[in-house]
């Protein structure tokens, strides 16, 4: 009978599961281009306002730490001005045109996805909106997130059980357990799964409709993590090639 030693086993364990988004994100801006800076920025303030009264007849509200999971919330979080610039025919350089174009990025978030088609229909009447992003995410405590680590806990256990087979023996006990990357020397290579669950899908801007599409999509939640066993395996030093 071979004489039984204990070794370490270090194994990665990965889990992968679709779901349903808990939120989208869209992200525009409202442009006007006027004679002077004080008057492209009046403009483009109307457009604002007109923007946001027919996302309150939605239900929407501005974005706080008290409203951000409501069903829809807007944040109007910067404004730009630069002048507006024209091609000269002659010479085919940019020449600046004395007018001022301003802009305000707007970032919606809607959360009650029977709004999206009413959402949809609303932006398409804004001229001076356009959309430059758009995205869906997952929050951090969706309740898939418990199932989908454990899945992949069980992933590296079954592989820890699978190497320690190989070598003629068993799992003893659990070592440690990580995020992936956490029980290296160095920083790890894989993302955080939230990080991951919410990746873009950016709207491109060659051939975007004018109205883009909502349709809530799918995200993939993925765990991994980092699991270390010891096992009792055969003493191998005696075996031939």
């Amino acid at each position: 009978m071979d004489e039984q030693r204990t070794t370490l086993v270090s194994v990665r364990g990965e889990a992968r599961m679709t779901v349903a988004p808990d939120f989208g994100v869209l992200n525009g801006t409202l442009e006007a281009t006027e004679d002077t800076k004080p008057a492209a920025l009046a403009a483009v303030a109307g457009a604002l306002g007109q923007l946001t009264d027919a996302l309150g007849s939605l239900g929407g509200v501005p974005r706080t730490a008290d409203s951000q999971r409501s069903a829809l919330t807007w944040s109007a979080y910067s404004a730009t001005t630069q002048p507006e610039y024209d091609v000269d025919e002659r010479t085919h350089g940019h020449r600046p045109t004395g007018r001022v174009i301003a802009q305000v990025a707007v970032s919606l978030v809607v959360r009650e996805f029977d709004l999206v088609d009413r959402l949809t229909a609303a932006l398409a009447t804004h001229e001076s909106f356009d959309v430059t992003y758009v995205s869906w995410g997952v929050d951090p405590d969706n309740p898939s997130w418990p199932e989908v680590r454990a899945e992949a806990v069980q992933a590296a256990i079954d592989k820890g059980r699978h190497y320690a087979s190989a070598l003629g023996g068993s799992l003893n006990r659990l070592e440690q357990i990580a995020d992936a990357g956490l029980l290296d020397s160095g920083s790890g290579t894989y993302a955080s799964d939230s990080n991951i669950s919410r990746m873009a899908a950016r709207a491109s801007a060659v051939g975007m409709p004018e109205t883009p599409s909502l349709d809530p999509v799918p995200r993939e939640l993925v765990a991994v993590v980092d699991a270390r066993f010891v096992a009792d395996v055969p003493d191998l030093s005696g075996r031939g090639a």
